[in-house]
């Protein structure tokens, strides 16, 4: 099914070689070992091995790389016929996403002497930035080509690294499991991509554009992994001690209520009151979305449990009823629904968050007000501004998200990177082999054809 608009013979391996080129050429001129990762520096420290970041925080990597290329790669198995790129193109865009956004982050998070410092903390950083373009990835699915994805994640690191600077060090926002940096960022950065890339004759290739029982089981695994794994992904670069054990647990029980209202809001919209696969899917994960901004914070168990229990309930919502409209009416073809999986309860988190914030005293977080909130324990601003400051910063990832995903939708509508056309869209042997085919009625007579003209020879 490849034509010539669509082969990548050329256009990926230059785009993979000259990117990987630059990459390895930056890295080398600007990037440097931390002090914790530093044979030299380490060893001039007192410190026990064990006192080494390492330890503390590679657990938690790991299960962050594992929701990134395992998790997010397989929850887009869903279409029958593009497994392949669902979970190919996921592990290409994530491996260059990583090594970009190390840059970018390190950039902008601040450089000494010229360098940008690493460890396992700019690792797992990188990893949620590449979470945000794997989220843009799922509203764009299969319509795209490998290189005009690689192109996306350059931008929206990129834009992603700023949104991230403005938030976090100009403002001081607190968003520790990334409701807005990440999950609102990427859904609507992806959805505003996936508006200027609207493909009119879409329909023609609808019948390619559903799943089938065993790609769903498949999607499964993705769904597993990532609920399993989201208390870490909330968590993972939140202050040691209590703070990092109170996200992972208001994330886990915001994920089990998640489930339930998700499991009853299923049943409850089908004229049947059969569960709907793609609901429990997507609309199960949401809880941990909607708890990453407020998860390090003293929401309780039970204020996560609510948060949890309204987010499952909005993302089936979506899918059931807002998905359908925002297609019709705004032209907006979301493939993975990411604006009811991460872009509503990411609005909702960062609403929560700022909630929270603004009703945060020192008899409540007594002397761990300086983790969660350390503007307000310096007396630098108030409880009540903190939470403003929240609501603002949602505005802004909003902005530059919206923004953003106009320029780069325009950018990525240019001919030369090889899209397919709207009749062979969500199909897999565009860009892949795929073993085991039957090959179609033209190439059959190819085929017969090229037989009868040897045998004239012969």
């Amino acid at each position: 099914m490849t034509d010539t608009a669509t082969n990548m013979r050329l256009k990926l391996p230059i785009a993979c070689f000259i990117l990987e080129i630059i990459l390895i050429i930056l890295f080398g001129v600007l990037v440097q070992y931390d002090d914790e990762t530093d044979a030299r520096k380490w060893h001039n420290k007192s410190n026990s091995d064990y006192d080494n970041d390492f330890y503390y925080r590679y657990p938690s990597f790991q299960d962050v790389h594992v929701m990134i290329f395992i998790g997010f790669g397989f929850l887009m198995t869903f279409l029958q016929r593009y497994g392949f790129s669902s979970v190919g193109f996921n592990f290409l865009i994530a491996a260059f996403a990583l090594q970009w956004a190390t840059l970018m982050q390190g950039f902008f998070h601040g450089m000494h002497g010229g360098k940008i410092h690493i460890g396992v903390e700019s690792m797992i950083n990188a990893d949620f930035c590449t979470g945000a373009v794997l989220i843009s990835f799922g509203a764009v699915l299969g319509k795209t080509s490998p290189v005009q994805l690689l192109v996306m994640a350059i931008f929206e690191v990129i834009l992603f690294s700023v949104n991230e600077f403005i938030l976090l060090s100009l403002l001081g926002t607190r968003d520790a499991g990334g409701s807005m940096t990440i999950h609102t960022f990427g859904a609507y950065f992806g959805l505003t991509v996936t508006r200027i890339l609207y493909r009119p004759n879409l329909d023609k290739s609808k019948h390619r554009n559903c799943s089938v029982y065993h790609s769903d089981l498949f999607a499964m695994i993705g769904t597993l992994y990532l609920w399993m794994f989201w208390p870490s992904f909330n968590s993972a670069v939140t202050a040691h001690g209590d703070d990092q054990h109170r996200t992972a647990m208001n994330t886990y029980y915001s994920l089990a209520a998640c489930t339930l209202s998700t499991y009853g809001m299923s049943s409850l919209t089908a004229h049947d009151g059969k569960l709907d696969m793609v609901h429990i899917q997507n609309a199960a994960l949401a809880g941990g979305v909607a708890a990453g901004t407020a998860g390090e914070m003293m929401l309780t168990p039970f204020g996560s449990m609510i948060v949890g229990f309204l987010a499952g309930i909005i993302s089936v919502l979506g899918f059931k009823y807002l998905s359908p409209i925002l297609e019709e009416k705004l032209k907006i073809q979301d493939t993975c629904g990411v604006h009811n999986l991460h872009g509503m309860p990411g609005v909702l988190g960062a609403i929560v968050g700022a909630i929270t914030a603004a009703l945060a005293t020192t008899e409540i977080y007594g002397n761990g007000m300086k983790d969660v909130f350390p503007l307000v324990a310096e007396g630098e601003r108030e409880a009540v501004q903190q939470g403003g400051i929240q609501a603002i910063s949602l505005a802004v990832t909003l902005g530059i998200a919206l923004l953003g995903g106009l320029i780069v939708g325009f950018i990525l509508k240019l001919p030369i990177f090889g899209a397919p056309s709207d009749t062979i869209c969500f199909e897999d042997s565009v860009y892949w082999e795929v073993p085991g085919e039957e090959p179609s009625h033209e190439d059959q007579l190819t085929q017969v054809r090229t037989e009868e003209a040897d045998k004239l020879n012969s």
